[in-house]
């Protein structure tokens, strides 16, 4: 069975930032979506804190690394703490799977 890295990461703006954030990330986003080995790249807002944004991203087994490793990602390093009131929270971990499966506890007809 093939493996990808499934990451997500909250990103708590500053008040000030956060109607604009979506637009800082864009090239950022538009980036990643278009490398080899991003599976999606794809951003929730909280709906119980306004400035809390969750970014989910998928990457196939030797995605992950070019990633890390691009410009974009080096640039967004860089770019975008001014933005944020503390470090990102992550989990990332390699899993089974190559993307999305069906639920199996509900079944939709």
């Amino acid at each position: 069975m093939s493996r990808m890295y499934l990451i997500n990461v909250k990103f708590e703006t500053k008040p000030e930032y956060t109607d604009r954030w979506m637009e800082l990330v864009r090239d950022f986003t538009e980036s990643t979506r278009a490398e080899p080995g991003n599976l999606w790249f794809e951003w929730s807002r909280s709906v119980e804190n306004p400035q809390v944004f969750v970014l989910i991203e998928g990457f196939t087994d030797d995605g992950a690394g070019a990633h890390v490793n691009s410009d974009h990602f080096a640039r967004a390093m860089r770019d975008l703490p001014p933005a944020l009131l503390s470090t990102p929270l992550i989990v990332s971990h390699q899993v089974d799977g190559q993307g999305w499966g069906e639920m199996g506890e509900m079944s939709v007809e």
